[in-house]
C-alpha cells in the first residue's frame, strides 16, 4: 500500500529541497517513493507521478535488487545506510550509477536518503581498471622479451669467446693488432657478465621486497669502464674520479652499472666537436643526504626548453642517428624505484651535471 506525505513541507526547507543538486528522496516502508526532488527526476527521466506509482526496487538494476532489498531491510529495522552504491535504469534505458545516505524515521515508518550521481566516477575507474590490465599484460611481454633477449644472446656471445680464446696472440706480431683483439676479449667478457647479471636481475625483480645491497661505487666503475674501454679509448675520455667522501651505498649493484653505462656513453655520444669528453664523477655525504655527483663538457641542454622531457621515454635532444631517447629514461627509472631522486642542470655547449640522492 502506498502512502503519502499529507502534511506540506516546511517553507524553510524547500527551497533546499527543490533546488538542492544532489538527489533527495522520502520512501516509506511499503518500498515506494513519497516525495523526490527535482534533481532525482531530471536524472532519472521519468515524471513524479512515475517514479511514485512504482515500487522503488523496479527502477533499480535487476543485478542489484537483492543486494538493495537487503540493505532496506536493515533501514527497517532502524539502521541508518551510509556509502552504499547501486545502480538505476533511466527512462532512456541509461544506468546511472548512485551513492546513497538514507536514516530511517521509525515512528513514521519514512526513510529520507540523498543520493550522488557517480556515474562519471565509476567510468574512469572501470577505464583505470582496464588500462591497468593492459598495463598489466605489456609489462609481462616487456619482462619476458628483456629475459628471453639477454638468455638467447649469451649463445652467440660464448661462440665469439670461443673463437678469441683460440687466437694466439704469440703468433701475431702487430702490436696494435694484438691490443685491439685484446679489447674485444675483454669487452665479449664484460658483456657476457653484465647479461648474466640482468637475466639474475629480473629473477630477482619478481621476488617481492628485494633486499638493496652494498655498492662500491669504484668496483662498479671499473668494470664499466672495462666493459667499454675501447670507446672510452677513441674518444680520449679523461675521468676525474673522487668516492673520498662515499665510498659505497644501499643500492642495486646492477642498476649501478647500468646508470653509470648510460652516462658515460652518452657524454661520449653528445661531446662536442673536436674537444676530447672530460667527465666528472664524485660522491658527497652531508646531513645525511648521499649523493653521486656526475658531470660532463659536451653540448648540453637548453633546459628551458627540453628541461622537463630529458627523463622521458623516446625523447632525443641532439639528432644523432643512434640515439634511441632510452637511456635517461633508464638511469631515471632505475634511481627512482628504489626509493632515490635524480636532478639535472646544463647549459648549452657547457656540459651538464646529474645528481643522484639516494634513499636512507
Amino acid at each position: 500500500m502506498k502512502n503519502t506525505l499529507n502534511k506540506p513541507m516546511n517553507p524553510q526547507l524547500k527551497p533546499f529541497f527543490d533546488q538542492s543538486m544532489d538527489c533527495l528522496c522520502i520512501a516509506n516502508y511499503d518500498g515506494y517513493f513519497v516525495k523526490i526532488n527535482p534533481a532525482l527526476i531530471k536524472l532519472l527521466g521519468y515524471t513524479e507521478e512515475e517514479l511514485k506509482s512504482k515500487l522503488i526496487s523496479e527502477f533499480i538494476h535487476p543485478e542489484d535488487r537483492e543486494r538493495t532489498a537487503s540493505f532496506r531491510e536493515r533501514l527497517k529495522n532502524n539502521v541508518p545506510l551510509v556509502d552504499f552504491e547501486n545502480r538505476y535504469v533511466c527512462k532512456s534505458g541509461a544506468i546511472v550509477w548512485l551513492h546513497w545516505t538514507s536514516i530511517p524515521l521509525e515512528s513514521k515508518r519514512l526513510i529520507y536518503a540523498i543520493a550522488k550521481d557517480i556515474t562519471h566516477t565509476k567510468t574512469l575507474e572501470k577505464e583505470r581498471i582496464l588500462h591497468l590490465s593492459q598495463l598489466s599484460k605489456v609489462n609481462e611481454k616487456l619482462k619476458y622479451q628483456n629475459y628471453s633477449a639477454s638468455h638467447d644472446l649469451r649463445s652467440p656471445l660464448n661462440n665469439i669467446m670461443s673463437l678469441s680464446n683460440l687466437l694466439d696472440l704469440s703468433k701475431i706480431d702487430d702490436t696494435e693488432t694484438k691490443e685491439i683483439l685484446s679489447l674485444i676479449k675483454l669487452s665479449t667478457e664484460g658483456l657476457k657478465n653484465t647479461l648474466n647479471a640482468y637475466i639474475d636481475s629480473y629473477k630477482a625483480s619478481d621476488l617481492p621486497d628485494t633486499e638493496l645491497e652494498e655498492v662500491d661505487f669504484k668496483k662498479v666503475l671499473d668494470k664499466v669502464q672495462g666493459s667499454i674501454s675501447s670507446l672510452i679509448q677513441r674518444a680520449g675520455v679523461t675521468f676525474r674520479i673522487d668516492f673520498g667522501a662515499l665510498a659505497s651505498v644501499n643500492f642495486k649493484n646492477i642498476y649501478l652499472e647500468s646508470v653509470f653505462l648510460n652516462l658515460i656513453t652518452n657524454s661520449i655520444k653528445y661531446s662536442r666537436p673536436n674537444v676530447p669528453p672530460i667527465i666528472s664523477i664524485s660522491t658527497s655525504q652531508e646531513n645525511g643526504e648521499k649523493k653521486l655527483i656526475y658531470k660532463d663538457n659536451g653540448l648540453g641542454f637548453d633546459m628551458e626548453k627540453v628541461g622537463s622531457l630529458i627523463f622521458k621515454l623516446n625523447e632525443k635532444f641532439h639528432g644523432n642517428e643512434d640515439s634511441k631517447g632510452v637511456g635517461l629514461y633508464l638511469v631515471h627509472e632505475q634511481v627512482t624505484s628504489l626509493g632515490g631522486s635524480i636532478s639535472v642542470d646544463s647549459q648549452v655547449n657547457q656540459g651538464t651535471t646529474f645528481v643522484i640522492r639516494f634513499k636512507d
